[in-house]
């Protein structure tokens, strides 16, 4: 990256409550379009269902976007309000926040490599090429699923990387919340008989936004083999106002190359730092204008899917370390 002024960078860092007024206007959004969608099914419109569904799906793909921000801690600059709303939306797709804040850590710190817990078992050269397309079949299609078992496996295995005691301990409770979250909806949705609406409202949508998520997440990191930031990330800046948008829905993760660089740096200020992405070691990809076309440049990967330095033989340049905030 560029050598910026460090109080240019210190501003760029700052959480400010902007990015929480979008937060919640884009929770407004979700019950507006959830709202349209019983409307639909009620009045039997079902084709219109179709693409409102879509819409609540990517409005719930928002909300992981907001979760990711919250467990970098720059959602809002109040602490108590970035963890809760944490807290509030990780019950959703059974993923506690110490948890991923925990586990995510390991994708920033170790970004590619066989400890980046993310990215398993596509950094694993050991993991034969059956499995890997096996494990990106599931992701694709059951992404709710798969990031839960992804994260908790992360957790709960012999060598887990997640050590500290204390953050073990917040996991557990976090999960109690879940499990209690999960029960009332349950009993409640079994008692009134709105199995349609659980099915219609969150089972749908959130397994689209799952596979959404996934998608997301293959086409920024899924082929690379580079050993540095640019060469395992791929950004994105979008050319025209429906990219900017998108771009705006997504917290501006497309501008994934900066946001490894500067883990702890707030949406808003990512764009400010797309340009100095310049390819400097073998291997380094150029940003693209669109997903489509970071899609297109990815696709060909998944016939043997596989991310990081380890699968290639030959030497390459060191490392660039990016910055990344310690795990609280």
């Amino acid at each position: 990256m560029g050598n910026h002024d460090k109080a240019l960078l210190a501003e760029a860092h700052r959480a400010r409550w902007g990015t929480f007024r979008v937060w919640l206007g884009f929770v407004a959004a979700l019950f507006a379009a959830e709202a349209v969608l019983a409307w639909e099914v009620v009045n039997e419109f079902l084709l219109l269902a179709i693409p409102t569904t879509v819409l609540v799906a990517h409005l719930m793909h928002s909300q992981l976007l907001a979760f990711h921000e919250a467990a970098h801690g720059v959602l809002c600059p109040n602490r108590a309000a970035n963890e809760l709303v944490g807290l509030l939306v990780g019950k959703f797709h059974f993923n506690g926040l110490s948890l991923f804040r925990a586990v995510h850590h390991t994708h920033h710190a170790h970004l590619g490599t066989e400890r980046d817990e993310q990215l398993w078992p596509f950094n694993d050269p050991r993991v034969p090429r059956w499995r890997r397309r096996l494990a990106a079949l599931c992701e694709l299609t059951f992404g709710v699923v798969y990031d839960a078992v992804e994260f908790w496996r992360a957790f709960l295995r012999k060598d887990s990387q997640v050590r500290n005691p204390r953050v073990r301990r917040r996991v557990w409770l976090e999960l109690g919340l879940i499990v209690a979250f999960w029960g009332t909806v349950v009993g409640a949705t079994a008692y009134f008989g709105a199995w349609k609406w659980l099915v219609v409202l969150y089972v749908l949508p959130a397994w689209a936004a799952g596979n959404m998520h996934s998608l997301r997440k293959y086409t920024e990191h899924m082929g690379m083999t580079g050993s540095t930031v640019l060469g395992l990330t791929r950004t994105v800046v979008p050319a025209g106002p429906l990219g900017r948008l998108l771009s705006f829905t997504l917290f501006n993760v497309n501008y994934h190359g900066v946001h490894h660089y500067y883990a702890a740096m707030p949406q808003r200020s990512l764009s400010r730092f797309a340009e100095d992405l310049r390819p400097g070691a073998p291997g380094e990809e150029t940003i693209y204008p669109s997903y489509r076309a970071a899609f297109r440049a990815m696709l060909p990967s998944l016939a043997d899917p596989r991310v990081g330095p380890q699968w290639v033989r030959t030497p390459e340049a060191p490392r660039a370390a990016p910055r990344v905030t310690p795990v609280s």
